[in-house]
């Protein structure tokens, strides 16, 4: 049934990203659609009998169907079409990938009912994350684009799609937003797994790789608040900070779990 919805799902996207930009309410509409049809195929194929399906896929489409909402709630106070043309191709890949690589169904029934909590809003932040870092690469690229001595008339759906971003001051904006978003989320997940270690996982923190990673994490994403706050970090500066930060949280969770299941064929560590 999940597969089946995922794959409508992406059939969904790539027709969003297809359509015309003079059809500003059948995209939205069909982007609100696809958005709905992923989020119940995530939750369909996440929770299963009981247990809970974790793997980099089903994060990585998550991360996926998250953006897409930011994208939906965002349009309506930006002019974000340039972001759909790489938004939805992007989420319509990531609505396959758990097709192609399931993961593992972890069982819950010795974890603590806080136990789904946790998860739920470490997605939560990972996700947005994800979009920020994706957001910080494009204004990278823009901003490059920009600089360019010679910038050819037409360069392409890409470049085509980088001019119709919104001006980069715009952009930065919506890139803070981002992030102030995760790092709440981040808080709250770093948090509740130090104090709440024994309840969640039944037994005493342990400073494992996903810990370590995750609190580097959390410090560069507060020091790049604080120093936007107190010293106007903005620029190539900030976009350092924030793809360093989500490389780091990308090294907590998601990369190791890709070694495990592709490169290593492992199941859960």
């Amino acid at each position: 049934m999940h597969n089946t919805l995922f794959f409508a799902a992406a059939i969904l996207y790539a027709a969003c990203a297809l359509l015309a930009s003079n059809r500003g309410a059948l995209i939205s509409g069909v982007t609100a659609l696809a958005w709905a049809v992923h989020g119940l195929a995530l939750w369909s194929d996440a929770f299963a009998p009981g247990g809970l399906r974790i793997g980099f896929a089903i994060m990585l489409s998550a991360a996926l169907w998250v953006s897409v909402a930011a994208y939906w709630v965002e349009n309506r106070n930006f002019a974000l079409d340039g972001l759909r043309r790489l938004v939805m191709p992007c989420a319509c890949a990531a609505a396959l990938l758990p097709m192609v690589f399931p993961g593992a169904v972890m069982p819950l029934q010795n974890q603590s009912s806080a136990f789904g909590w946790h998860v739920a809003v470490a997605v939560l932040a990972y996700s947005t994350l994800t979009i920020a870092a994706f957001h910080a690469v494009l204004m990278a690229l823009q901003e490059t684009r920009l600089h360019a001595r010679a910038v050819p008339a037409a360069n392409g759906w890409f470049g085509g799609a980088l001019d119709q971003l919104p001006a980069l001051l715009t952009m930065e904006k919506l890139l803070f937003r981002l992030i102030w978003i995760g790092f709440v989320l981040l808080s709250l997940t770093v948090l509740s797994g130090v104090v709440f270690s024994e309840q969640l996982f039944g037994r005493a923190l342990r400073w494992d790789h996903k810990n370590v990673f995750a609190l580097l994490s959390w410090l560069l994403f507060a020091a790049l608040l604080a120093g936007r706050q107190w010293r106007g970090w903005r620029g190539k500066t900030a976009l350092r900070f924030t793809l360093a930060g989500f490389a780091t949280l990308a090294l907590a969770y998601v990369g190791s779990r890709f070694v495990l299941e592709v490169v290593l064929h492992r199941g859960i560590a």
